[in-house]
């Protein structure tokens, strides 16, 4: 069969190409062409955009671009219409991806299925409207949003969660010794602090100087950032200063396993990190935060940012964001899941909790199971 995939970031990448490789074992005559990264083209299949010239975040960034984006919107449906594949599946990145399915389904007539659902759940439910008309089968990949949309009267399937299937496949296969790791990327013997600031130029931009302000605070320590792809070394330098920290590309898991702490910006990374069980503070930056997080507390449906204590339905890690983003604050947490073992200790019982909650690893082959059973019926 043929399957187009649309993946507009680095995590939808990674998630896509996982499930690409899960779909060639059902489907020996898999031809996929797609909208993504370096990992979907390592998979196998066509590359027609690759995701860094999509990538926009934020009411200016979209504002500025707004012709380019509608120019690849353009460009995809037309490549879709020529290729006539057999599924549409849409990785996130709703923006984009909820306009291309109305058009899909109204003009094209193609079934659309959508991996990792957009976070309606934080905020814009309206969208529930468009996901009712234009989805045909949701496959989603956190816990809670079974309930939710349930609750909205749409069935989804929880797959389980493909961060899970990521660690486990690290820890099975490629998990590196400590010492290999210090030495192939340049370390020393000090313990190391994992600097997480954002895969998007304007997060390491925002994040990454007061992160390394803090840590330097900790001489005892190495501070390691991990690279994001797509982001030249020279991005970062641009945002150093003096910091002697290192920078390691592709080699976040094995940066975070042989960490002692993390400073990690909101997102999967968040996830990524209880995963590994490191201890972390989460800290993003927002222009005017005091109004952020009044929007934040009056207009958005939950109450955290992280999947962490999203998945967990409580606090498990500080959240450090809008007017609550400071040196000062980031430092003090930072000190206490270093050197209070009682609260760094209740952290990590925490992130037991949402392994537990998360289940088992498997999620692109039950998604792909799913996606070709579905298929072969129809």
């Amino acid at each position: 069969m043929k399957y187009y995939l649309i993946a507009g970031e680095a995590s939808g990448d990674l998630h896509a190409s996982n499930l690409m490789t899960a779909l060639k074992a059902q489907d020996k005559e898999a031809d996929f062409r797609f909208l993504g990264g370096d990992l979907m083209l390592s998979a196998g299949g066509t590359l027609v955009k690759h995701y860094r010239e999509m990538a926009f975040m934020g009411f200016i960034p979209v504002l500025l671009h707004l012709r380019t984006i509608l120019k690849n919107m353009k460009a995809c449906r037309e490549d879709i219409g020529r290729y006539r594949p057999d599924v549409v599946i849409l990785i996130d990145y709703p923006g984009f991806n909820l306009r291309i399915a109305e058009y899909v389904k109204t003009r094209l007539k193609l079934p659309v299925f959508y991996y990792i659902s957009p976070k309606i759940w934080a905020w814009k439910r309206y969208r529930i409207k468009d996901i009712r008309k234009y989805v045909d089968r949701m496959f989603c990949i956190l816990p809670f949003e079974k309930a939710f949309y349930s609750e909205l009267h749409y069935p989804v399937d929880y797959v389980g969660n493909p961060t899970v299937d990521s660690v486990a496949y690290y820890r099975r296969q490629q998990a590196a010794a400590p010492d290999t790791f210090r030495r192939d990327e340049g370390l020393t013997d000090q313990p190391i602090l994992a600097i997480l600031a954002g895969s998007r130029k304007q997060e390491i931009k925002d994040n990454l100087p007061d992160m390394l302000a803090v840590v330097s605070s900790y001489p005892a320590y190495q501070p390691v950032i991990a690279g994001a792809p797509g982001i030249d070394p020279a991005y970062y330098r641009r945002y150093m200063g003096r910091s002697p920290a290192k920078i390691v590309f592709g080699k976040t898991y094995p940066l975070l396993h042989h960490s002692a702490a993390a400073l990690v910006t909101s997102g999967t990374a968040t996830l990524e990190t209880s995963l590994f069980r490191i201890p972390q503070v989460v800290c993003y930056y927002t222009p005017l935060g005091s109004i952020v997080r009044f929007v934040f507390r009056t207009f958005f449906h939950t109450r955290y940012i992280s999947l962490v204590n999203l998945i967990a339905g409580r606090e498990i890690v500080q959240e450090l964001f809008a007017s609550r983003f400071s040196k000062k604050n980031i430092q003090s947490e930072l000190e206490r899941i270093l050197h209070d073992a009682g609260y760094r200790n209740r952290m990590l019982d925490g992130y037991d909790d949402v392994i537990r909650i998360l289940g088992e690893p498997g999620a692109s082959l039950r998604t792909a199971d799913l996606i070709y059973r579905l298929l072969s019926n129809h």
